[in-house]
């Protein structure tokens, strides 16, 4: 028998500097907007490239299981950094990881805006995926180092902040479609703007105390910790669910709702404005209703907006159905994450990494396995496959009996 009643164990353990725990408020403000910030960048990488990605498609005439294939290298690449990030963000701090690995991550976004040929785009998904994975694990634990000092769940704004930042990609996606620009060129703006807020904000990064180990030394690989993998595989759920939303609405509403023109951007942008205001509510929400009762709710939103999608894939209710799975991704994933950085035994980057690891390979592996079950079954049988993963998240929630 499984033990899911793990959540007890987790407790806040401070491990920061005494100038921050003392800090006025006005500075705790400044800190909080810096991290945001950063989520800002990120997201709105990763939202820009999948603006373009119908786009991407078309110019290098490749088919659903070619795009299939061809998406596996940035779940590679983030695969490949997987076991290396959290030890990089323990060792030389999460500010710095972080600083560096944005810069990287929007370098490769412009570097990918280039590609001409198959290998080319591979190559550019793969180092994406590789600073993206550095980039997720550096600012997700300052964000769980701001939460400490905030003495509060504020987790899910910061993923707020980063969906939001997803809306606003799209918005300049679709811009940039009916400006007829170049996806380099688009890329290329993007990434200054990603350049100047890392400019105006790296100072306020928080510098946290390197989180002391008082385990015996490790082997390389060791046994993790059986409750961040349960948390990770609660994860790989929703992030299955939300990773197709990313690499594959704008396919669907092109190719299977057949919209018209810019409007293949609207199930895209529908979700992501569902999956941002969802977050902005997702703590209130928590502590209003629980854990428990938000994640299931969750779960059963992300299979309900799919299947309305499969099932009556036109304008409206496909608009409707992607909102509602927004909606239900959008507070799983930050209420895991902020879990996992108070793992008492794991310093939070590598606790991270574990969680991540796990819910990362359905955000990454998601995506990539659509394209071939595309191929022989059709769009419409792929996403109602992955429908099912919000009843299997609210199945596997109701036994935790320690989420409340």
């Amino acid at each position: 028998m499984i033990d899911l009643n793990f959540i007890d164990r987790f407790k806040t353990e401070g491990k920061l500097k005494k100038s921050y725990t003392n800090a006025k408020l006005s500075y705790l403000r400044r800190i909080r907007w810096a991290v945001s910030a950063f989520y800002f960048g990120m997201g709105l990488c990763f939202a820009t490239w999948a603006s373009r990605i119908p786009d991407i498609k078309m110019a290098l005439h490749l088919s659903d299981a070619d795009l299939g294939t061809i998406l596996f290298a940035l779940p590679v690449g983030q695969l490949m950094m997987m076991p290396f990030s959290g030890k990089l963000v323990t060792r030389f701090g999460s500010h710095r990881i972080g600083i560096f690995s944005l810069i990287m991550y929007a370098f490769s976004l412009t570097n990918m805006g280039l590609a001409t040929t198959s290998w080319q785009l591979a190559l550019g998904l793969f180092l994406f995926g590789l600073f993206g994975n550095m980039n997720n694990i550096a600012i997700n634990t300052q964000g769980v180092y701001t939460e400490k000092l905030y003495k509060k769940t504020i987790m899910a704004s910061f993923h707020g902040v980063w969906s939001f930042a997803g809306f606003t990609g799209a918005l300049i996606g679709l811009a940039m479609l009916s400006l007829d620009l170049a996806p380099y060129h688009h890329f290329l703006i993007v990434g200054f703007i990603v350049i100047t807020l890392i400019a105006f904000n790296y100072k306020f990064l928080i510098k946290a105390k390197r989180t002391p180990v008082t385990v015996e030394k490790k082997k390389l690989f060791t046994k993790p910790d059986s409750a961040l993998i349960w948390l990770g595989v609660i994860g790989f759920g929703c992030m299955a669910s939300e990773g197709i939303m990313f690499d594959w609405s704008g396919i669907y509403f092109k190719d299977v709702v057949k919209a018209p023109g810019p409007l293949i951007i609207l199930g895209y942008t529908s979700f992501m404005i569902m999956m941002a205001s969802g977050r902005f509510l997702g703590d209130g929400l928590i502590l209003r209703f629980g854990r428990k009762k938000v994640i299931q709710t969750s779960g059963l939103l992300i299979s309900t907006g799919l299947f309305t999608a499969v099932a009556f894939p036109y304008l409206i209710p496909s608009t409707l159905g992607f909102m509602l799975v927004g909606l239900g991704v959008s507070t799983i994933v930050p209420t895991l994450y902020s879990l996992a950085g108070k793992n008492p035994t794991v310093p939070p980057g590598e606790a991270l990494t574990i969680v991540s690891s796990v819910s990362f390979l359905g955000f990454l592996m998601g995506p990539p396995v659509i394209g071939y079950i595309a191929e022989m079954m059709g769009l419409r049988f792929s996403f109602a496959f992955i429908g099912v993963f919000g009843v299997l998240i609210a199945l596997m929630v109701s036994r935790i009996k320690a989420i409340q």
